[in-house]
């Protein structure tokens, strides 16, 4: 056992520099014998030991965070979860999102893998999550890293971090971010699977299909007219579930391509991303 006497200052000072419980901190400077850099070690480690533990929890909580860089051309958008609400809203947990959004919006990963592999003050990202996962006692970690370029492209955050959109568009000019504010809250709010109807996958394609079809013959229509009223249904899935021909949420008259072809010519939207928490 140590006969290192451990003071309340010296207790306070690591639990200030690494966030951690005052009796875990006190436990680690005595198993440390006082030294604060093996303490932080002691403390790292349990955290490890605390991740692994937790790794059949579920972690439905959290924040999504949306950024642009600085020239407007490349948005970010990180969903970072923990298991409760209370953590969700802490100001701490806040910042260690933006920390990582702001980490991918310098280094500019390609994949949620490579954004783990980063560093930050010579730690990877993926340690940092361990880390704090001893620290908060939850189960925390990244589960959703998106990423478009653009022309311009806009973030959007909407719910208290609990929804983030990026909307990239071909044109920056005069009043294109403010058309593509409006287009964000749009996607927030009608979630559009796709751009355009090209951009429909397949398999959601027929799926429409088939449904429609099998609401028709329940409706007694006769078996000739049911590709074609199939066919008219589709069409208003597409109206209804792609972003450019969404009817545009602040004016009726139009949907979101007429909306933007009316703010500058040939404008249109080139890519989105919408990240729901937990979804």
């Amino acid at each position: 056992m140590s006969t290192v006497q451990i003071s309340a200052a010296d207790v306070n000072k690591l639990r200030q520099q690494t966030g951690a419980g005052m009796m875990d901190c006190k436990k680690a400077l005595i198993e440390a014998n006082g030294d604060f850099e093996a303490a932080v070690d002691y403390l790292r480690k349990k955290g490890a030991k605390v991740a692994a533990s937790r790794q059949d929890r579920d972690s439905n909580e959290g924040v999504v965070i949306a950024k642009a860089t600085a020239d407007g051309k490349r948005g970010v958008v990180v969903e970072l979860n923990c298991e409760t609400d209370f953590v969700a809203k802490n100001a701490d947990f806040v910042a260690l999102a933006n920390t990582f959004t702001d980490l991918a919006i310098d280094k500019n990963p390609a994949s949620l893998e490579e954004l783990l592999a980063l560093e930050v003050d010579g730690q990877k990202v993926s340690d940092i999550i361990v880390e704090n996962t001893g620290k908060i006692g939850e189960k925390i970690g990244i589960s959703k890293f998106e990423t478009v370029t653009g022309d311009k492209v806009v973030p959007y955050i909407h719910g208290n971090y609990r929804l983030g959109v990026l909307v990239a568009l071909n044109q920056a000019g005069a009043g294109v971010e403010e058309a593509g504010k409006d287009v964000a809250m749009q996607i927030a709010a009608m979630s559009p699977v796709a751009l355009d109807k090209a951009d429909v996958d397949a398999t959601t394609i027929e799926r429409e299909t088939e449904i429609a079809k099998e609401q028709i013959r329940a409706e007694g229509k006769p078996e000739e007219m049911v590709e074609k009223i199939a066919a008219g249904k589709l069409n208003k899935f597409y109206k209804d579930s792609t972003l450019l021909n969404q009817e545009f949420v602040k004016d009726s008259s139009k949907d979101v391509r007429e909306f933007l072809n009316d703010v500058s010519n040939g404008l249109t939207v080139v890519a989105f991303k919408r990240v729901q928490l937990g979804a």
